[in-house]
């Protein structure tokens, strides 16, 4: 089967051209807000970071999980799917803000607050900014690592269509689920847990992986239906295949809020202080009409919208309530973030715009880039024939 028949459209050039230039302005917007509110920058630069970042590792985790279950699913979103996780160096330049500005964003990071507290200084042997620093390193090597072999053999089985390959990348997936599913959890501790230091929640990595797992799949999904509208895609994606998007992106919404769910119950029910000031503060100040929010636009409207057959079997519908699900994701992690550093009362910054934003239009640009650089369907998969099938059944 010929790569130039599944060649990308003009289309992911001009997406490209415009999500660069309005990422540049939303980065000098930026600029100018570090400069002059540093504190304020770097905690909406935080948020937008962990929403495009849930993006790419998901794509990263949703290739890996195709590759060992199979199905016609994967292969119509695997090339939006691989072109998220070659994201990843660029998620790693983006953390360097973070890491510029770690004294300003975490207590513990701060010798004075350390010293005043005894709760620090029982933790300071892992939270501390040299562990911190390499703890992140070691993230980034192995979702960099994971990502770069995926697409290696991917690439080589368009070109050679070796079936032994197959075996190899089902092998690393494999493994790589694993390394993902730890790799996140410490991240997760490290980069949004610790921001309040007293507070922990066994369960709270398992969320923060279903939410990428949603973000990652909406994302797909959106990107899917746009390419549906142009050759070569058009003779593609079928009815069918959206119904099949539509279905497991019901399913991670339920996930997520099956994890969100258990964390509220466990500590509830638990009624520790050390664990129920994390939800007094995100349900005082206003914040409880973000909570409100989320459970009825990012759970219940969806929920109900997927449970139609028709919803998930029309382009324009399931492209909608895809973009609906990617929106109210970063209102999640606002409310998940914001909280710990504006306690006082629900507040949003115009820096929160800007850095979702500027980091986003640079993410775009270059994930349309990365998918300009292959064709947009797995040409040699073995199982790509009966994918294509798919939608005759």
């Amino acid at each position: 089967m010929s790569q130039a028949v599944y060649t990308p459209p003009p289309v992911v050039s001009l997406i490209q051209r415009r999500s660069l230039i309005v990422g540049a302005i939303g980065i000098a917007v930026c600029v100018i807000g570090a400069i002059f509110r540093p504190a304020q920058f770097l905690n909406s630069w935080l948020i937008s970071f962990m929403f495009w970042i849930g993006i790419a590792l998901g794509c990263l985790a949703l290739v890996m999980l195709q590759y060992l279950s199979g199905g016609a699913w994967g292969l119509v979103i695997r090339r939006v799917l691989e072109s998220g996780t070659r994201t990843l160096p660029l998620m790693a330049l983006l953390f360097l803000p973070i890491l510029f500005g770690i004294r300003a964003l975490y207590v513990w990071a701060r010798p004075a607050d350390v010293a005043a507290s005894e709760l620090l200084r029982e933790k300071h042997f892992y939270l501390n900014i040299p562990f911190f620093v390499a703890r992140a390193v070691i993230y980034f090597a192995a979702w960099i690592a994971l990502a770069w072999f995926l697409n290696k053999w991917s690439r080589r089985q368009d070109v050679t269509a070796d079936q032994r390959l197959e075996r190899r990348l089902q092998l690393l997936s494999a493994g790589g689920l694993v390394l993902y599913g730890l790799t996140i959890t410490f991240a997760a501790v490290d980069w949004m847990m610790s921001l309040q230091p007293e507070w922990t929640s066994t369960i709270f990595g398992i969320l923060v992986i279903g939410g990428q797992a949603l973000s990652a799949m909406a994302f797909a999904v959106a990107v899917t239906v746009l390419l549906a509208q142009y050759e070569p895609m058009s003779h593609v994606i079928q009815p069918r295949h959206l119904h099949d998007l539509g279905t497991l992106l019901f399913a991670f919404v339920m996930l997520w809020a099956y994890f969100s769910f258990s964390q509220f119950l466990i500590i509830w029910s638990g009624n520790l202080p050390e664990e129920v000031t994390w939800y007094t503060r995100r349900l005082n100040g206003g914040w409880q009409w973000v909570a409100l929010l989320v459970v009825l636009f990012h759970f219940a409207l969806p929920f109900v919208l997927l449970l139609s057959r028709d919803v998930k079997r029309n382009a324009r519908t399931i492209a909608i309530v895809a973009v609906w699900v990617i929106v109210m994701r970063f209102i999640d992690l606002f409310w998940v973030i914001a909280p710990a550093r504006r306690a006082e009362h629900l507040a949003v910054h115009w820096l929160d715009l800007a850095a979702l934003v500027g980091s986003g239009g640079v993410w775009l640009g270059y994930f349309a880039w990365q998918l300009r650089k292959r064709p947009l369907l797995p040409v040699n998969d073995p199982h790509l024939q009966e994918a294509l099938n798919h939608a005759e059944h």
